[in-house]
């Protein structure tokens, strides 16, 4: 995730990074800006073309499209983000389960107790798991160069890696409490933040594994490539060559949009704007070592 202070505003207006739209849309930028060149240069060059009744008409049709187009685009980026900030508010719930797990058993176990070592390395390699289980399945294989050896040769690459240290927690739980380390009460009061690690787990899973609908994705996609193909035919005999600027602007506009919404709306990927889980993973690493 990019870290930029919003007050500077103006510093950024020339400035531009790998995720920056400008990058990306160059390419296409320039055929648009060839087609809209093309256009109008054979409506009033070689077609010569008058401005009609039938001219107005497509540029009305443009400005009533144009408003509709604005509102599937709002939509859209108001559902992208809706879900990259519900990413960040379960990973915000993680830290913060982990935070009071870690004083609760703090508070519980004697100073020198071996479960605080265990629960010690479990507590972060479960956050460790899942950042890695959310992004790619390929990432089993790097995930092992951050965690114990002890709890390495334990867990089941072929198996759900956050519901193996889920469980391994649990277990332990249970242990203490049959060795009498731990009451019946103290063990439901240590359940709570355990359930929570499973509940955060389901609710990443459900954003990652539910996308935008694909034929509304389409939908919006075909609707810019078909809005901006015909608006130097509208718009041409009002604006002359400087339709050319215009057209490619407004392609900007509404083509960076989508990308912002393609980008966000997948939180836990490792694009420049995507959550910063390996900073949120390495923080309650540092904290357990702190409590516990």
């Amino acid at each position: 995730m990019i870290s930029y202070n919003p007050k500077e505003w103006i510093a950024y207006l020339f400035r531009f990074h790998r995720s920056d739209t400008a990058r990306r849309l160059f390419f296409p930028m320039i055929a648009v800006s060839v087609y809209a060149a093309l256009v109008a240069w054979l409506e009033m060059e070689v077609w010569r073309l008058n401005e009609n009744s039938q001219v107005r008409n497509i540029t009305i049709l443009h400005t009533l499209l144009g408003f509709v187009i604005s509102f599937l685009l709002v939509f859209r980026t108001n559902t992208a983000y809706e879900r990259w900030w519900e990413g960040r508010k379960q990973w915000g719930a993680l830290v913060n389960s982990s935070r009071n797990l870690a004083m609760k058993l703090s508070a519980l176990l004697p100073p020198e107790h071996p479960a605080r070592a265990f629960f010690r390395q479990m507590i972060p390699a479960y956050a460790e798991t899942l950042k890695n289980h959310l992004r790619s399945e390929q990432s089993r294989i790097a995930l092992f160069d951050k965690l114990p050896p002890d709890v390495q040769q334990r867990l089941d690459t072929e198996k759900h890696l956050p519901n193996q240290v889920a469980l391994m927690m649990y277990q332990k739980v249970h242990d203490l409490q049959t060795e009498g380390h731990i009451s019946g009460e103290q063990l439901l009061f240590l359940n709570e933040q355990l359930q929570d690690f499973t509940d955060i787990c389901g609710a990443c899973e459900r954003i990652r594994n539910t996308p935008i609908p694909f034929s509304y994705s389409v939908f919006i996609k075909k609707f810019i490539f078909f809005y901006i193909a015909t608006l130097p035919f509208g718009f041409v005999f009002t604006l002359g060559y400087y339709v050319i600027p215009i057209v490619t602007f407004i392609f900007y506009v509404l083509a960076s949009l989508e990308l912002i919404a393609e980008e966000i709306e997948e939180p836990f990927g490792s694009d420049e704007n995507d959550l910063p889980m390996d900073k949120i993973a390495h923080n309650i690493q540092a904290h357990i070592h702190e409590l516990i």
